[in-house]
């Protein structure tokens, strides 16, 4: 059966009416997507969040936000339009990656979670009506089975003179700030929705030895927005090439398939 439309799937009606927007107008640049945040997309987005997460710096879990919800959000709902909202520290956290290395995640407080969430709701909306079928990783009803099993197929019985393999290394950590706010101006023209994301690209680092710095490039692993952040990234310096660029040298078939490990 194939698959609901994208700009349909949103189940709240402010989403919907993003997606459809973007769907249909693709030169159409966004204003006052930071309105958008309001109390029934926090709520929306904290029942989403995974209950049993680690707490970041502040030591609240998912649990103990809820306990005062309703006075937590509307708090923060009232530093949001006043412009007093901050993002706090994240906590660092490395696990092994394998070959003695390590891969380092970023643990946000459940607020910035929370407030995370929802811009990568309202992000999604967007851009999901921009990606190409060919991209799988950190995308809705999307992931590595659904690649796999799609790329048998192809090489079954397609026409392919080459296979390509590659690996960013290390590109959480390497993601130019200024470039991906560039990239995200070309669809959103709202101020204010794009200086909460530059605030969590630049939210302080609290390391295990207790440390503190603050990062001039990457988005940390572990924070809410970052996949969709990665997506806008590659679409736009990578997918958009391949398409536009790659494609028109190709003989025969020319298909790509993206999939990143969510870890």
């Amino acid at each position: 059966m194939p698959d609901i439309a994208d700009w349909e799937r949103h189940e709240l009606t402010s989403l919907r009416g993003i997606a459809y927007t973007a769907k249909t107008k693709p030169d159409h640049r966004f204003r006052d997507l930071s309105r958008t945040i309001d109390e029934t997309l926090l709520d929306y987005c904290f029942h989403k969040l995974n209950k049993k997460a680690a707490s970041g710096v502040d030591r609240i879990t998912w649990s103990g936000y809820q306990k005062h919800y309703t006075a937590n959000v509307g708090n923060l709902i009232g530093r949001l339009k006043r412009g007093g909202y901050r993002a706090r520290l994240v906590k660092r956290k490395h696990i092994p990656k394998g070959a003695g290395k390590t891969r380092p995640l970023g643990i946000p407080v459940v607020e910035d979670k929370l407030l995370q969430t929802a811009a990568s709701e309202i992000l999604s909306a967007i851009y999901e009506q921009d990606f190409h079928p060919f991209s799988y990783g950190y995308r809705p009803r999307r992931g590595a089975r659904q690649a796999a099993d799609d790329l048998v197929v192809r090489m079954q019985f397609g026409r392919f003179g080459y296979v390509v393999e590659a690996d960013i290394k290390g590109f959480f950590n390497h993601i130019d700030h200024d470039k991906l706010l560039e990239m995200l101006a070309q669809r959103i023209d709202d101020k204010r929705f794009l200086h909460l994301i530059n605030k969590w690209l630049k939210a302080g680092i609290l390391e295990e030895d207790k440390r503190i710095h603050y990062p001039e490039e990457g988005t940390p692993q572990g924070g809410s927005v970052s996949p969709i952040l990665a997506n806008i990234y590659l679409h736009t310096v990578i997918d958009e090439w391949f398409e536009k660029v790659v494609k028109l040298h190709c003989e025969g078939i020319g298909v790509r398939h993206k999939y990143r490990s969510p870890i």
